[in-house]
């Protein structure tokens, strides 16, 4: 699928900024999540391999919805650092078109400043806090995307991340989960208790071998590959 094909069902805005980043050419995960019903708001759980395209699918998802009013995205990353690293990149791209945030921070409070912000990235923790303390523009989230879900099934993590898409799911019906992840046990009881259509798919951009390293010579499995 190119990107060509999805122009009339995306903001222009949006397409601007993705022809811009070099893409013509959707990648498998990104055609079979849109084919899933990503750009209709639907939910889905993206299982791919590292470097696949997930990124693109949540922007997507979340650049629509703001850019078509919907509402506001929060997107939900296990670290600080990862925060940080998003926030940079959607500033980046998207400056001038909606109002990125990064709050992170371990101060236990509502941050009713967050309310003037569109794209609101944050830890799973942060969100939670948000959450407790009843802050005002809950309702009007429209998109919700969990980096890394897979830390669903971590033992400090998982807790904490189980009981945040849980409240969300009670609290915001009609709320559009996108769930990203490069590894997980069980995708079919995952999509089904989020309610979202599985998307998985094997390609990577660069091939992977197996091999061992025996006195500094690295032996493939697949006996094709160049030692290296």
């Amino acid at each position: 699928m190119r990107l060509e094909d999805i122009k009339k069902d995306i903001p222009a805005d949006l397409f601007s900024v993705i022809r811009k980043e070099g893409i013509e050419e959707l990648r498998p995960a990104q055609e079979k999540a849109i084919n899933a019903g990503l750009l209709d708001f639907k939910s889905v759980l993206v299982c791919t391999p590292t470097a696949s395209g997930k990124t693109l699918i949540a922007e997507l998802a979340g650049v629509k919805s703001i850019m078509t009013g919907r509402g506001k995205v929060v997107y939900i990353v296990p670290l600080i650092a990862l925060a940080n690293e998003k926030f940079k990149e959607f500033q980046r791209k998207y400056q001038g078109l909606f109002k990125v945030v990064q709050t992170s921070s371990d101060v236990d409070s509502a941050d009713a400043f967050l309310s003037d912000y569109d794209f609101i990235v944050c830890t799973a923790e942060k969100f939670d806090s948000l959450i407790r303390h009843h802050t005002p523009w809950l309702k009007v989230v429209k998109t919700v995307i969990v980096d890394e879900i897979h830390l669903l099934n971590d033992v400090e993590r998982g807790p904490t991340l189980e009981i945040l898409i849980t409240i969300l799911k009670k609290l915001l019906p009609d709320l559009q989960i996108v769930g990203l992840s490069a590894t997980i046990g069980n995708p079919e009881e995952l999509a089904e208790w989020l309610g979202a259509a599985l998307v998985q798919d094997d390609w990577r951009p660069v091939k992977l071998h197996k091999g061992v390293l025996v006195e500094g010579k690295i032996e493939f499995e697949d006996q094709t590959a160049n030692n290296a």
